[in-house]
């Protein structure tokens, strides 16, 4: 068999934004050679660099650009940093190639453009709150650059930062929680329009252990109709799912309301306390597993005949 030529694959997932006031870049060195064979590293050709000329010229952007520090890179995914004050206000074409040790290429990579900007400010304000949906996050600001986005994240399990959401407000909630357990959180501003892929540097993060205070949904439909012997009362069921039961409770004529009974785990009670010719109000709360209890509905009144 001849001998192997040793080139490396191309690299094809270049990607690069600014963070702050540092360009970052992601790319993946490969492992093999274009044969499929193991590649033997001899190193990894990073460079930056402005327009050449117009129109532009790649041998020319080659000569000027700037090589970028790789001597700890690895084959598999990388991720290396360089300082974007030098190309602020202009747009910095970046590229990669990757040598074998046995000085072959495998050619360059696509350019990745960068539009690089003055650093995106910090977030300002923000908070983490318990709501009955799950935890709300909010923040007062920053309100410019015009189309200025916002980045959540948290703290996921393995000690890396998760990406949540991607917010166009100053607020968002996160319903995937739950009560009891620790949450920890992040929030950037961003910016993706006109070439510009900017995040500011992450807010310091705030954590958060919700606890359970919220009541379930005020019961609704509720109706009295008398019957031969008694008044019978139905609502329409909660859904919550950790719904306990619901409390009725009666007033005699335009007496105090008192709860009828104890904790009622369906929609439904037969009120057989009662007393021909006398008017009785009637209203209803539900309740959860932790006791936590809601207002009271609106009243009904009905009467024996």
């Amino acid at each position: 068999m001849p001998p192997a030529l040793h080139i490396p694959r191309k690299v094809t997932d270049l990607r690069v934004l600014q963070r702050d006031d540092r360009i970052v870049i992601q790319f993946t060195v490969p492992e093999l050679t274009t044969e499929d064979l193991p590649l033997k590293l001899g190193k990894v050709d990073l460079r930056a660099g402005p327009y050449a000329k117009e129109p532009f010229d790649t041998a020319g952007w080659e000569a000027q650009a700037k090589a970028l520090d790789t001597s700890a890179l690895k084959p598999g995914p990388v991720v290396s940093e360089c300082p974007a004050s030098e190309w602020k206000g202009q747009e910095v074409f970046i590229r990669v190639r990757i040598v074998s040790d046995k000085k072959k290429d495998g050619g360059w990579s696509d350019f990745a453009i960068l539009r690089v900007i003055a650093p995106l400010a910090k977030v300002e304000g923000f908070k983490a709150d318990p709501v009955a949906q799950g935890v709300r996050l909010s923040w007062t600001g920053p309100k410019e650059p015009a189309g200025v986005t916002f980045l959540v994240r948290r703290l996921a399990a393995n000690g890396a930062w998760e990406d949540l959401a991607k917010a166009t407000g100053y607020d968002w909630v996160d319903t995937e929680t739950r009560y009891g357990e620790k949450y920890e959180y992040t929030v950037q501003s961003a910016l993706d329009a006109g070439g510009t892929r900017a995040e500011s540097a992450a807010s310091d993060p705030v954590s958060i252990v919700p606890v359970d205070r919220f009541p379930p949904a005020l019961p609704s439909g509720l109706t009295a109709m008398p019957g031969p012997s008694s008044l019978e009362l139905s609502w329409d069921a909660n859904t919550e799912t950790d719904l306990a039961g619901y409390y009725l409770y009666r007033a005699a004529a335009d007496g105090p309301f008192e709860r009828a009974g104890g904790l009622l785990t369906t929609p439904s009670f037969s009120d057989k306390d009662v007393r021909p010719g006398v008017r009785y109000r009637y209203a209803v709360s539900s309740v959860d597993q932790l006791g936590n209890q809601s207002a009271r509905s609106s009243a009904v009144e009905t009467s024996m005949p």
